[in-house]
């Protein structure tokens, strides 16, 4: 696919430089927008129209909505002059206090406005938002930081979301090449040994956090051990050639009917032919790497792989305690990356990791009492958690106590899992 030429970047923040910096909002502001239409621009109009399943949304709608949400929650309590009044029925995700919406599954039926007129919008939104930045009100700075990690998720979607159509395309386009990478051997499984007992999870305080990290409370754990590395495709070519997709006994009763109706017998992305097995990747086809982290696989998967390998996957408290341990924040990647210490890694910036816990509310959690408060507590039902962020996760959007979320059918996520076991 013929790559796009990107937009010059004078008076942008980099946004790889932006993690820890003392920057202004003003100036976090543009270099988070900028990053997102960076990248957009690897992709045609053409691409930015196309929707490839419900669940995903095309890279113009994107675009549209993360400039929405600045609009919707922020400038539309000034004297600011909407672009569209339209667009906030068309960009609206699931915010029930803002009003109706365009039903997410027709949001690739959007040929109106075009992907030029979405830019124009984001300019226009970004025109008043950093006036309104030279001088913050204090009462809309926690919104602006809200508005700004909304966007950073959108990013990751954005990417995941193309992965998704690219690969419907029987031509497998590439959204970038893909780069030389020298082979990679695979570290040895071992393992951490947690004590337990009585530790505190959840987020300090310090610093941004999405409602749904706290409070930070007291959770009883018992000994527990937590595998150094994150499971890899060539363990789990090993699970597929044992029958693991074969075998209910590995399986939770949602899960085998779930394999069976859907004839699941690999990975999302995985195709075997001739030569063995591939994997579709933002970068191109090419061969599964033994090494590399296991990636686009559902909590049934997960928790079957954990139960045929001996296993569990890890409670979500488990997970942060041991996470504590690791001061590594990597991502900026967009394929997941090969372990390369026998020490305790890949805790975050590689694959999103499955966890055992399902996504509920902390102790004394309340959500705002606003729109936003809208934003993850009424989806705390049918849900499991995962932590650690992936390598598309934007630079610094992720940290220990983040907890995503997905149904536990769900494989187009960049999530993969660890093992854990009782002591």
């Amino acid at each position: 696919m013929m790559l796009a030429d990107h937009r010059p970047t004078e008076n942008v923040p980099d946004v790889h430089r932006i993690v820890g910096a003392d920057l202004g909002l003003a100036d976090r502001y543009r270099a988070v927008r900028h990053h997102t239409e960076d990248l957009a621009a690897a992709l045609s109009d053409e691409d930015q129209l196309v929707q490839s399943m419900p669940d995903a949304s095309p890279t113009k709608w994107h675009l549209a909505h993360s400039s929405w949400f600045f609009e919707a929650f922020i400038l539309a309590q000034t004297d600011y002059v909407p672009f569209d009044p339209q667009f906030n029925y068309l960009f609206n995700s699931y915010y029930e206090a803002v009003g109706d919406r365009h039903p997410r599954a027709a949001r690739g039926l959007l040929t109106r406005p075009s992907a030029s007129d979405v830019r124009r919008y984001r300019q226009h939104v970004d025109a008043s938002m950093l006036a309104l930045l030279e001088d913050c009100p204090e009462h809309y700075r926690a919104v602006v930081e809200l508005g700004l990690h909304h966007e950073q998720q959108h990013q990751e979607l954005l990417l995941m979301d193309i992965k998704h159509a690219f690969s419907e395309n029987p031509i497998a386009p590439a959204y970038t090449p893909r780069p030389d990478r020298p082979p990679a051997t695979t570290v040895p499984l071992e393992w951490t040994i947690f004590d337990g007992g009585l530790v505190e999870i959840g987020h300090a305080g310090d610093g941004f956090a999405f409602d749904n990290e706290g409070p930070r409370h007291k959770v009883w754990l018992e000994p527990f051990r937590m595998a150094n590395r994150l499971v890899t495709n060539g363990e789990w070519l090993a699970f597929m050639t044992s029958g693991g997709y074969a075998d209910p006994a590995f399986w939770l009763s949602d899960g085998w009917a779930t394999v069976q109706r859907e004839a699941w017998a690999a990975p999302l992305y995985w195709r075997e032919g001739d030569e063995g097995w591939r994997v579709f990747t933002l970068e191109g086809l090419h061969p599964v790497d033994p090494a590399a982290p296991v990636c686009h696989v559902s909590y049934y998967e997960a928790d079957a792989y954990a139960r045929w390998a001996g296993g569990r996957l890890p409670r979500e408290a488990e997970w942060e305690i041991a996470a504590h341990r690791v001061h590594e924040h990597l991502a900026g990647a967009l394929h997941p990356r090969h372990a390369m210490a026998s020490t305790l890694s890949q805790m975050i910036g590689e694959v999103w990791q499955w966890t055992a816990s399902p996504y509920a509310a902390y102790p004394g959690f309340r959500p705002a009492d606003d729109p936003t408060g809208e934003y993850n507590g009424k989806f705390m039902s049918g849900q499991m958690v995962l932590r650690g962020g992936a390598c598309i996760t934007p630079v610094g959007h992720s940290r220990q106590t983040y907890r995503n979320f997905f149904p536990p059918t769900a494989r187009w996520a960049f999530s993969g899992l660890r093992i854990a076991t009782d002591v």
